[in-house]
């Protein structure tokens, strides 16, 4: 028998890399792979159901549904991209209502750090032009965010 705890900790070791590579894909080509969040949202259901947490599934779930159609209206306004709706329902599907504070706090701070890294020059991105506004990938924000929510216990084993 696997004990819980080893196997929610190499479950979230396989999805922080995965978001890794989610978040390189989105810096390089301004695109996130429906195989990804797949992935993603698979890795979820293992983990959830693989450490006896089946019972959040439904409540999750329904908040990352949610997320999904508020994410959709900034879509339509062109404030965010396909990519970055996709990621982050995904992402909100993980951490569900109860780690979504530490998550979008994570959220607000890495995402300040990559725009002020990037206006300054620290970080180097292929940068977009789009509209006459400047793009700005969010995968990494939304990788580092998410594993440091899985580093902090929020989630548990």
């Amino acid at each position: 028998m696997i004990d819980k705890s080893f196997l929610s900790y190499a479950i979230m070791m396989t999805t922080s890399g995965v978001l890794f590579y989610a978040a390189l894909a989105d810096l390089k080509h301004y695109k996130i792979s429906n195989k990804l969040i797949l992935a993603l949202a698979v890795l979820y259901f293992v983990h959830a159901g693989g450490t006896g947490q089946w019972m959040s599934i439904p409540r999750n779930g329904s908040f990352a549904i949610a997320i999904f159609v508020v994410l959709l209206w900034f879509y339509s306004r062109h404030w965010v991209g396909g990519g970055d709706v996709k990621i982050l329902t995904v992402a909100f599907l993980w951490v569900g209502i109860d780690c979504a504070f530490l998550f979008s706090i994570l959220l607000v701070v890495f995402t300040t750090l990559h725009v002020v890294g990037t206006k300054l020059g620290f970080a180097a991105v292929n940068r977009q032009v789009c509209d006459g506004k400047e793009r700005i990938p969010f995968a990494p924000s939304v990788a580092a965010s998410l594993t440091g929510t899985f580093l902090s216990g929020c989630l548990g084993p």
